[in-house]
């Protein structure tokens, strides 16, 4: 069984466990009805060379505290041995799939080695379904293939928001920069009625419609393709909502001297760090009148108060509209994911996914290898 449990850690503690609890359902629903369960997984990025600090083994016993079972952690050396020992029911978390060089490469001599170890394959890896690894797609073809509950939940929600979702449609994308999301942006704009741009690239953007932005963070040389998203917006009647009203200050760290400005009023020594009032209040209004949201990306820079205040309010906006039952809310990527957590309403969401890299390919409208994998002509 493949899964993902790359979570964060500080020392012997995982920070933040989402990709543990995901993996809960498949490996004790297996496990239950009798399956010898090996589970792989990657952590970090040793680089194809054993190095201690990158072993699974660290993450065996935070997994089996929330699959309430016992876990046995297996090393490389001497697997099939170990492996034969195993009874029906029990559960292993085999040691880190990239300590092979050939994991990252799909190298058939690392798949072929995975395949000995058992009879059938489970990929409930979404969040590495965007790699075509040995373990995430090079197995799939080994082994008769077939998809974990937490991929199923995955694909049905992302099917319901994109593939063919309710009208009106609004998207939230977010972050530092343009250039991490120009595909992102260029599919939104034919497949959406609404796309509210926020963070560091709406200000490349406001840049590329005439306003000053200061010293904010702006990709100045991509300001003719932020056009050309506009233009091609217009042409789809897809409406873009950038913020009219800013939130400003002269330095940025923790609560500085900050300043609420119209977007034309930025000073030259001045920087964008969160969407301001007016516009969080008319965003809210947008949302109201859609029955379909996918959110990636925050609206400022969240992660340093009070500059995540229009992410919140954004946030809670859609929760409560989800609650409600008029909307259905998709959001993903890891800073997604820690602002929606900031603003307590990750729950409240109709799906919150735990890929970064996956959800965004998958925005972008691109079929991902260890999906197509597992899919039956």
């Amino acid at each position: 069984v493949r899964e993902d449990l790359n979570v964060p850690m500080d020392g012997a503690k995982v920070t933040d466990d989402t990709r543990l609890r995901a993996a809960v359902p498949t490996i004790n629903e297996l496990s239950d009805k009798g399956a010898i369960v090996l589970v792989l997984a990657h952590f970090g990025r040793p680089k194809g060379q054993p190095k201690p600090e990158y072993s699974t083994a660290q993450v065996t016993q935070p997994l089996a505290s929330v699959l309430g079972r016992e876990v046995r952690y297996i090393d490389w050396e001497g697997v099939e041995d170990a492996v034969a020992t195993l009874q029906p029911g029990d559960v292993a978390l085999l040691e880190n799939t990239r300590f092979f060089g050939g994991e990252e490469k799909n190298d058939p001599a690392v798949v072929e080695r995975f395949a000995k170890l058992g009879g059938l394959y489970v990929n409930d890896a979404f969040s590495a379904a965007h790699r075509a690894h040995a373990s995430t797609e090079g197995l799939a073809h080994r082994l008769p293939a077939y998809a974990g509950r937490s991929m199923e939940a995955e694909l049905k929600a992302l099917e319901k928001a994109l593939g063919s979702p309710e009208h009106p449609v609004a998207a939230v994308v977010g972050g530092a920069k343009v250039s991490t999301k120009l595909d992102v942006l260029k599919q939104m704009v034919a497949k959406v009625d609404h796309l509210i741009i926020g963070g560091g690239m709406a200000n490349t953007f406001l840049a590329a419609r005439g306003v000053n932005v200061g010293k904010s963070l702006c990709e100045h040389d991509l300001t003719g393709t932020a056009l050309e998203i506009l233009e091609a917006a217009d042409r789809a009647n897809c409406t873009v909502h950038l913020p009219y009203d800013v939130v400003v200050a002269k330095e940025f760290r923790a609560n500085p001297p900050t300043r609420t400005v119209n977007v034309h009023e930025v000073a030259a020594d001045e920087m964008i760090l969160d969407v301001g009032p007016a516009a969080v209040e008319a965003l809210g209004d947008a949302i109201k009148n859609c029955r379909t949201l996918v959110w990636n990306g925050p609206m400022g820079a969240f992660e340093t108060p009070p500059f995540d205040t229009a992410t919140v309010a954004l946030a809670k906006t859609a929760a409560a509209l989800t609650q409600d039952g008029s909307l259905v809310s998709v959001a993903g990527g890891g800073d997604t994911v820690a602002a929606l957590n900031q603003a307590g309403v990750a729950d409240a969401f109709t799906f919150v996914s735990t890929a970064g890299g996956a959800f965004l390919e998958w925005m972008e409208g691109k079929e991902l290898p260890g999906v197509k994998a597992l899919s039956r002509e």
